[in-house]
């Protein structure tokens, strides 16, 4: 399977990443990705950049070394909700929205509030795919993740730094192992995301590909085979959008 597309990485911006976007893509671009993600952290997260990194993103260029940018934010689930730490003039004009829970933002809860929080998540209509739901920080139903995921549309993200390098790696595997299953049974779509934090990780899936293997997941089902794919899917979502565009101020630096 040729994966030319990795929607979830981090910059410097991060706080808690090493890497320059210019560092990222040229590491993509020696993998072969033709289609990047900048997902850099919503405010949330300690360290995080102001809103005015997010403001600011335009000025990339659409492409660097031959791979196309897609600037963005991993948004951080803060309640049981599902409210995230965007604004909502934000997420109307970032081209990528990843949305997921950090202990650090989100205060957790029972398995019930954790997968209310998520699927409420999923329900927002400017969320475009959802995050590492394997990590074990939190318990959820995996199964009514996955079900809901297929529901929606929404694609659900088999994570490879989830399978490698955080501390907790085995139960996350495990995790990650029952909603592959689920998401099998399902046919939810699927993204695969390396959540680099350093140049090296950029478009490096072979812990998630082993899984998705392993769980019988199709090639179908997963968007990052195709540039053009996760374009158009991309499209469609924000053509899907409710127009509230009155209800925002016309100029966004006004930044409350």
């Amino acid at each position: 399977m040729e994966l030319l597309v990795d929607l979830h990485t981090h910059t410097i911006a991060s706080g808690h990443a090493y890497s320059t976007i210019t560092e990222n893509v040229h590491a993509a671009s020696r993998r072969g990705i033709k289609l990047l993600g900048m997902t850099d952290h919503g405010p949330s997260m300690p360290g995080s950049p102001h809103l005015f990194h997010f403001e600011n993103l335009s000025i990339i260029p659409d492409e660097l070394s031959g791979v196309k940018v897609l600037p963005g934010v991993e948004a951080n689930i803060t309640n049981h909700e599902g409210d995230l730490d965007m604004p909502l003039k934000y997420l109307t004009y970032l081209k990528l929205i990843l949305v997921g829970l950090h202990p650090i933002c989100y205060p957790g809860g029972t398995c019930e509030q954790n997968t209310q929080a998520y699927i409420k998540a999923m329900e927002n209509p400017y969320t475009d795919m959802m995050v590492h739901p394997g990590r074990p920080d939190f318990e959820m139903d995996l199964e009514k993740i996955a079900h809901t995921s297929a529901r929606l549309n929404i694609p659900v993200e088999v994570n490879n730094s989830s399978l490698s390098t955080i501390r907790d790696k085995d139960e996350a595997r495990d995790n990650c192992r029952s909603i592959a299953r689920y998401m099998v049974k399902y046919n939810s779509p699927v993204i695969l995301g390396s959540d680099a934090h350093f140049w090296d990780r950029v478009g490096e899936f072979s812990d998630a590909l082993d899984l998705v293997y392993e769980a019988g997941i199709s090639e179908h089902q997963i968007l990052n085979t195709s540039p053009d794919r996760v374009l158009d899917y991309l499209a469609t979502r924000r053509r899907n959008r409710p127009d509230i565009s009155r209800l925002l101020h016309p100029y966004r630096l006004n930044i409350a």
